[in-house]
């Protein structure tokens, strides 16, 4: 609950709302209580007072009633009405929603046709209807915007059901015997209240003016009992003479549902998960840049260098270091494996070359990132943009996730073509089929028609690699691009990498957490750890004598065919919150050859020809591994 008070404060306009609306509420509860005049008495003797009259604060109406008294008790009952209406709102069309997502097929094809029977009807019309036939009053009021706003949440809560009602966690209810009933009020229930309460919170203020307007027409409160509907509809007659008896009550209404609808607005942003951690925040098109001090001297090790680089993630008060001063580079025609475990910081490298972190909330904070000696950190986003795809391409991890649902592969193919040389459509045709045979599909002129659903997982991930080739680009970072694919099509895509590779020259950054991939495709390796480079060198030196304890590790936890009963070594332990890193080195905590001075100050990356090792007590001399 503090929290979401928490993330609430944060809101300025959803605080002032709040402040606003627990006032409001705050003085109708107190107004038995205040000394105010019989708000139902008349006195036309002093009909039509002005404001600051003396015993008349607001003035009188044009029966000499008090409006202050008047105004304050219709709030009270304005107030309560619309949030009773909204509470059974909520309840009934909670329970409809639920109901008919829950049990679905001819449930929920009759229920769902009964409430589309409601919607098709104006709901100011629909609720005039239903007064009509109940008779003029409040209660009937009530009744009749409660009904017309049922459907609304009936809607709403369905949808949610249908994605709730065969999740894992509600067959495993089944599966344990519950009944029904109980799934619905265990399982189901608790994961739409959210859901609930944000749509009752933007609507409260809909009801208080429909509620409002059918007392306005004479449907609602009846006299001499006030709300502030009924204010306004006995004013209406005296609004150019008396202009302040419409006012009052005026102002009153724009100031309750101004203050519900902000207090809605960061209710809902409180609740939503998404919304609060900011990932439905629209990133920049470039990461944003907060570099701290110059740039550090390029030492032209090769075609793509990054030098020192920082990146992190600001959310709230919090500093993620995902990656927190990495050294690469890259030569023409050379493969660089970059290995760790999830979380390491490898993805976020290699996003920030071309400046793909989001943000929010991501920030490059330090460090380089030189193609052919230009800098590209803080490089303006025309620059980043034309360089995207046509010197360095991507192959992402999903290419699911990546291709178009809606559009064919060969579409798709053609608009990479084209957003860096201008070519007619014909032209891109057949550079799309040029790019299909040189990654190996079969029938490729079959597949420039198809959509990426009707692809396997390799046939898609060889499109993804013919995207990322279509502008012949110098260097290609492939993130994972085998993880999700079974062992003969990930060696099929290792192959043709490694062909095209030594065919054009590629440079290739290529990012894995598997030894083995690492073996057969790259030239040097460099392993992450908690955001840093822990080892780097000749991916055959450090296969066949790794020096950090966590290599060590990493390898040992890749099992060999044929090597008989080798024990199978899992790496104890998590590794650290990057918000929170400890003092020393990061992996301290889970290595075996840990001391005391592993946990006290700042672990260089030592260098000796072409290995380095970020490590105090390695597995191996790093001098004599180096000869």
């Amino acid at each position: 609950m503090s929290g979401f008070l928490k993330l609430l404060a944060r809101n300025r306009l959803a605080l002032a709302g709040g402040i606003v609306m627990a006032l409001v509420v705050l003085l109708a509860l107190v107004t038995p209580l205040l000394p105010l005049a019989d708000p139902d008495v008349t006195n036309t003797g002093a009909r039509f007072q002005p404001p600051f009259s003396e015993g008349a604060l607001l003035g009188t109406d044009h029966l000499g009633r008090d409006l202050l008294s008047r105004l304050l008790w219709g709030t009270r009952l304005s107030l309560a009405v619309g949030f009773a209406a909204a509470i059974a709102a909520a309840t009934i069309g909670a329970a409809v929603g639920i109901i008919s997502g829950f049990y679905g097929g001819r449930v929920d094809n009759l229920i769902m046709r009964g409430v589309d029977m409601l919607m098709a009807f104006p709901y100011i019309l629909l609720a005039l209807a239903i007064v009509a036939a109940l008779g003029p009053g409040l209660l009937n009021a009530l009744v009749a915007v409660a009904a017309v706003n049922v459907p609304f949440f009936a809607r709403n809560i369905r949808g949610i059901t249908v994605g709730l009602a065969h999740r894992e966690f509600v067959d495993a209810a089944r599966l344990s015997g519950l009944s029904n009933a109980r799934i619905i009020l265990s399982e189901i229930l608790p994961n739409v209240i959210p859901v609930i309460v944000i749509a009752m919170s933007t609507t409260i203020g809909w009801m208080i003016l429909e509620t409002a307007g059918l007392s306005f027409l004479g449907l609602g409160s009846q006299p001499p009992q006030a709300d502030l509907g009924s204010m306004l509809g006995e004013a209406r007659s005296a609004l150019i003479t008396n202009p302040h008896t419409s006012v009052v009550p005026g102002l009153m209404i724009l100031i309750i549902v101004m203050s519900i609808n902000l207090l809605g607005d960061g209710v809902r942003d409180a609740l939503d998960p998404r919304l609060k951690s900011g990932a439905l925040s629209r990133p920049m098109a470039a990461t944003r840049v907060d570099r701290k001090g110059p740039a550090p001297e390029s030492k032209g090790q090769g075609l793509l260098e990054v030098q020192d680089l920082q990146t992190q993630f600001h959310v709230k008060d919090r500093v993620y270091r995902a990656v927190g001063g990495v050294s690469l580079h890259v030569k023409p025609g050379e493969c660089l494996g970059l290995i760790g475990e999830s979380g390491s910081g490898k993805s976020v490298t290699a996003l920030s070359v071309m400046g793909l972190v989001a943000s929010p909330p991501g920030v490059i904070t330090g460090g380089a990132v030189r193609y052919e000696g230009e800098d590209l950190i803080g490089a303006p986003y025309g620059r980043l943009r034309d360089m995207r795809g046509r010197n360095v391409a991507y192959i992402f991890q999903d290419p699911l996730a990546t291709l178009h649902p809606l559009y064919r592969v060969g579409d798709q193919l053609i608009e990479a073509i084209r957003a860096h040389r201008p070519i007619g459509r014909k032209e891109g045709r057949a550079r799309a089929l040029d790019l299909l045979k040189s990654v190996r599909i079969p029938n490729p002129e079959k597949r420039l028609t198809d959509y990426p659903h009707e692809l396997s997982g390799g046939m898609r991930q060889r499109i993804g690699i013919a995207m990322a080739l279509a502008n012949e680009p110098d260097v290609i970072i492939a993130d994972e691009p085998t993880t999700a694919l079974d062992v003969t099509v990930q060696a099929q895509i290792l192959a043709l990498l490694d062909d095209l590779r030594r065919e054009r020259g590629l440079a290739i950054v290529f990012i894995t957490h598997d030894f083995g991939v690492v073996a057969q495709l790259c030239d040097r390796v460099a392993v992450m750890y908690a955001g840093r480079i822990v080892e780097e060198g000749p991916t055959k030196a450090i296969l066949e004598r790794p020096l950090h304890p966590y290599t060590a590790r990493l390898m040992a936890c890749v099992p060999e065919l044929g090597t008989g009963k080798r024990r199978l070594e899992a790496i104890p332990g998590l590794p650290p919150v990057v918000d929170r890193l400890p003092q020393g080195c990061a992996f301290a905590e889970r290595c075996t050859r840990a001391q005391a001075d592993c946990r006290a100050g700042e672990i260089g990356l030592h260098r000796a020809g072409p290995r380095a090792v970020r490590c105090i007590h390695p597995e191996a001399p790093l001098q004599e591994a180096a000869e």
